[in-house]
């Protein structure tokens, strides 16, 4: 595959970005950041190669900086979260976006949020523990607290299944209810020196791509210094283990059709001068750990990465700019003669 920088969109007032996210089948983009900015973008597909904006609408609500952000693209619908606890719900009327709701426990932050697949129910965690899953009207279905400092959390792709993720790098099985199953053997993490976890992406798709296609690793686990796990499932007991050599990651996105994996982060090389600098970089890796491209970035710090629907771009969060990466895979072909 090949992958090149292809655009730059700069924040006004060089405000520092802390989350971005593609919204996979209308094609909007969210990025939030410091000082409760949030904007909602929208690329033209029609003039210049889709490289002008027919959207660009701030939304206002937060305070903090927003670093949480959620699509869910069946109901049209933006969940979005800051560094004060302020989580609202963002709907579309008549072109533009509006706050439909907003809620605020005032105890904790939240650390992570996802809505299923089939965009019905919302998970929410905050590190102090408390979970909370709601409807897509708005509704509590129902509330715990764990006895975990949480980090991150995934939907299973049936929604039948949640895994929720810790501040000191384990993974536990939950059932839909909230209910304690197992904790998930992360082969990767006992080598990781209980590094930070970094994300985790359970890419939804594989029952729809047909039986053998079950087959295929779809569940990944990353950790800060660049170890990731990629399963087929849960209870997996031959993962795929990746080695980045990257000295701190930041993010990874599955594609939208599950065949590649991205990862950010950062590695100390010898510049032109002889002198070490930090090397920002996307790694690009099959769902079977093949190294498929490394793209250098120019900046100090990848903050997020998101894919675009048909995942031929990638949109890249830093410092103050939204940087898009151009994608072309190997495509396999052939010819009648």
């Amino acid at each position: 595959m090949f992958a090149y920088l292809s655009k730059k969109i700069a924040i006004p007032h060089k405000i520092k970005l802390h989350s971005v996210s593609w919204n996979t089948d209308q094609g909007w983009i969210a990025c939030g950041g410091e000082k409760g900015l949030l904007k909602v973008l929208k690329l033209d597909s029609k003039a210049s190669g889709g490289s002008n904006l027919s959207m660009n609408q701030t939304l206002d609500g937060h305070k903090g900086a927003v670093c949480v952000i959620t699509w869910n693209s069946v109901q049209e619908k933006l969940t979005t979260s800051d560094e004060e606890g302020l989580i609202i719900v963002w709907m579309l009327s008549d072109g533009k976006w509006f706050e439909e709701m907003i809620n605020n426990r005032n105890k904790s932050v939240v650390r992570d949020m996802k809505w299923t697949a089939n965009g019905q129910k919302i998970c929410i965690v905050y590190e102090d523990g408390a979970v909370i899953v709601g409807s897509v009207d708005g509704n509590r279905l129902w509330g715990k607290d764990l006895d975990l400092q949480l980090s991150n959390v995934e939907w299973s792709p049936d929604a039948r299944h949640i895994l929720f993720a810790t501040t000191d790098s384990e993974v536990y099985l939950y059932d839909s209810q909230g209910n304690r199953i197992s904790k998930v053997s992360l082969i990767a993490g006992q080598t990781a020196g209980h590094s930070p976890l970094v994300g985790m992406d359970w890419y939804p798709g594989r029952k729809l791509q047909g039986k053998n296609s079950l087959q295929i690793p779809s569940l990944a686990v990353g950790f800060r210094n660049g170890k990731i796990q990629i399963m087929k499932e849960v209870g997996d007991m031959s993962p795929v283990l990746i080695d980045t050599g990257m000295e701190t990651t930041t993010s990874m996105k599955w594609d939208t059709n599950g065949i590649v994996l991205a990862i950010s982060g950062s590695k100390e090389i010898k510049g032109s001068n002889g002198e070490q600098k930090k090397q920002q970089m996307i790694q690009f890796y099959s769902p079977f750990g093949k190294h498929l491209r490394t793209l250098k970035i120019p900046g100090s710090s990848i903050a997020a990465i998101t894919w675009e629907r048909d995942s031929l771009r990638l949109a890249i969060a830093m410092e103050s700019y939204i940087y898009f990466a151009n994608i072309r895979p190997d495509y396999k072909w052939g010819y009648f003669n």
